[in-house]
């Protein structure tokens, strides 16, 4: 489902992420540990096509990386072609929901598909049979202020797989919930991947969350290491 080969990252002479190559298959779940500052987030974002890899390094020198999701080469697109493979195949859940606080639950899980240009009906249609789904059948038309932190959650979740994506990516998707709610929302993941094969790539200091995971991988100092601890890619050359 995604192969990441030979990923670099700069911040002007700060290197964040070194040569990292990563597969992670349909179906699998996968957790990202690591100290805060180690790239967690980064690499995140680069496979969720949000930022890019950087192509040079500090001597600007050439950096040959590749990121294939579903068998595209997103490196390959340009902006207008990235933007809409992202809408139409990956969704993402972030801490603090990022839901609208204009739009009710129901709106704000449509937004996505309308984005995609899909009909009206079906969009809502899928919306709702979404939320009943997440147990928020009865609060379609309340606004986020309405709704709990857990059920703000929920909303995002239903709103990063209105579009059937290939992969959802969550960031500290738990960080900002109680402990219950924190429970349900990672019984909900794995319900979701049981159900409907779904992919998931999740950044977390939750230990629960990250331990429940197929596979657990930790960055250390812009390195990933595997399940075992043994160090997967070792800093290269300058």
């Amino acid at each position: 489902m995604i192969n990441a080969v030979n990923i670099h990252k700069y911040f002007g002479q700060l290197k964040v992420l070194k040569r990292v190559n990563l597969e992670i298959k349909e179906g699998e779940i996968v957790s990202i540990v690591g100290a805060s500052g180690a790239g967690k987030t980064t690499l995140l974002q680069i496979l969720g096509t949000l930022d890019k890899p950087s192509f040079k390094n500090r001597k600007g020198v050439d950096l040959t990386s590749s990121l294939e999701i579903n068998g595209q080469d997103v490196l390959k697109m340009n902006d207008k072609e990235l933007s809409r493979f992202r809408n139409l195949n990956l969704g993402f859940i972030f801490q603090f929901h990022q839901l609208l606080p204009e739009f009710t639950a129901l709106e704000n899980v449509c937004i996505p598909g309308f984005i995609a240009n899909r009909p009206k009906k079906e969009v809502e249609t899928e919306a709702i049979r979404l939320l009943t789904y997440l147990g928020l059948d009865h609060r379609l038309h309340h606004k986020p202020g309405e709704l709990s932190g857990g059920e703000q959650q929920r909303v995002a979740v239903a709103r990063a797989m209105i579009n059937k994506p290939k992969v959802i990516f969550a960031d500290e998707p738990s960080g900002n919930l109680d402990t219950l709610s924190a429970e349900n929302l990672h019984q909900l993941f794995f319900q979701l991947r049981d159900e409907l094969n779904q992919t998931f790539v999740i950044v977390t200091h939750n230990e629960e969350l990250a331990n429940m995971a197929d596979r657990k991988i930790t960055i250390v100092d812009g390195n990933i290491k595997d399940i075992n601890n043994i160090m997967v890619i070792a800093e290269p050359v300058e």
